[in-house]
């Protein structure tokens, strides 16, 4: 069924007599059974104050009008959202509501954060039909639950969102990345720490091991990118990497390839993505049994590839992080669950929640408790 107002969202909920299968634009492959009750028609940026860098859109509203209308302020969406369908050749599109009920959050999260740290606050449909606010449209919020951190996240298994309002940050003057080139993997992890470590302010930090190249992406006034880049270059020249510099438009590319693994689409097989320690990941990688992999935040997220129906999980063992199924078929996602397992406490937490805010279970059934 196909909403476009909040009191047909609630209508909807209320007269549900099955499970619910709610999607945005349907581009991220949550693959569970019900109806299908699609929010992409609950859409518009309802404001949009460009001093106080703060926007609220109905949660239907794509992600492109959002960055149409911020580009014309020179601001942007700082967590810089994946678009997941060139990996999962998808056709629908994408949405803020989808966004930010699955924290959908790119390269840049190592240095801004990720997209729950610039919900500022929610409007959501609970599984008894009730609307839900949280938030509002200032960081500050002392009273009750937080729950728009708790909705950022939850895939839709505790309410269907119906807006979102959210912290929105300028577009900087320049960009660059300068590109090391001949780097194992521990010493790009290394190099990738130690520009971290540094005072130049790198925004994205990423390595290709097929290529032995290593990204680290510098942004902000134009001088200020030249200096750091110089001064980056000087700190990694121990290194012993050839360097070279992508600037403008040739270094946004390659961000965007890395924010939308774009290596992988069109390839064969399933898609993981592991969070872990940084230092961590090159031995985690090894051993995972993948085709193949890159590092994204600096080592600290492994994108990686594996033969269809490849228990990525079992090979890798325990480690203190979390593997999530990206793309997978049907019969792999529901043997292996798209999300890590949690441990007994986080399940119980889990079940509660689930228990308070959507008592019937209606909402993406089994998604969540393929995790547990």
């Amino acid at each position: 069924m196909d909403i476009t107002t909040e009191d047909a969202l609630v209508d909807a909920v209320r007269g549900a007599t099955a499970p619910l299968c709610v999607q945005g634009g349907g581009t991220r492959g949550v693959l569970v059974q019900g109806d299908v009750l699609s929010v992409a028609g609950l859409g518009g940026i309802t404001l949009y104050e460009p001093g106080a860098m703060t926007l609220v859109a109905r949660a239907g509203t794509p992600v492109a009008e959002i960055e149409k209308a911020l580009a014309g302020e020179n601001q942007r969406l700082a967590f810089e959202p994946m678009d997941h369908r060139k990996l999962l050749g998808g056709q629908g599109t994408p949405t803020i509501g989808g966004v930010m009920a699955a924290n959908v959050s790119g390269p840049r999260r190592l240095s801004v954060g990720a997209a729950r740290d610039f919900l500022l606050g929610v409007r959501f449909v609970d599984g008894r039909g009730a609307v839900v606010k949280n938030g509002g449209r200032v960081m500050k919020n002392v009273t009750g639950y937080d729950l728009v951190k708790l909705m950022a996240g939850s895939f839709g298994a505790l309410g269907v969102l119906s807006e979102v309002s959210m912290k929105v940050l300028p577009r900087p003057e320049a960009q660059a990345s300068l590109i090391l080139v001949g780097l194992d993997e521990v010493g790009a992890v290394g190099a990738m720490a130690q520009a971290l470590g540094s005072p130049y302010e790198v925004t994205g930090a990423a390595h290709d091991p097929v290529l032995r190249r290593t990204l680290l992406r510098v942004e902000g006034f134009e001088t200020s990118v030249a200096y750091r880049l110089d001064q980056l270059r000087a700190l990694l020249t121990i290194t012993g990497a050839e360097m070279d510099v992508a600037v403008a438009k040739a270094s946004e590319d390659m961000w965007q390839e890395i924010r939308d693994v774009a290596c992988f689409a069109g390839e064969d097989g399933d898609v993981w993505r592991v969070s872990c320690k940084p230092s961590d990941g090159p031995a985690i990688a090894e051993r995972s049994g993948a085709l193949a992999w890159f590092y994204d935040w600096a080592g600290g997220l492994i994108w990686l590839r594996t033969k269809a129906g490849h228990d990525l999980r079992a090979n890798v063992g325990r480690f203190g992080g979390h593997a999530t199924l990206v793309r997978g078929d049907a019969a792999t996602m529901a043997r292996l669950g798209m999300f890590h397992p949690e441990s007994a406490g986080v399940a119980r937490l889990t079940a509660g929640l689930r228990a308070q805010f959507d008592p019937r279970r209606i909402f993406n059934p089994g998604l969540m408790e393929q995790a547990a």
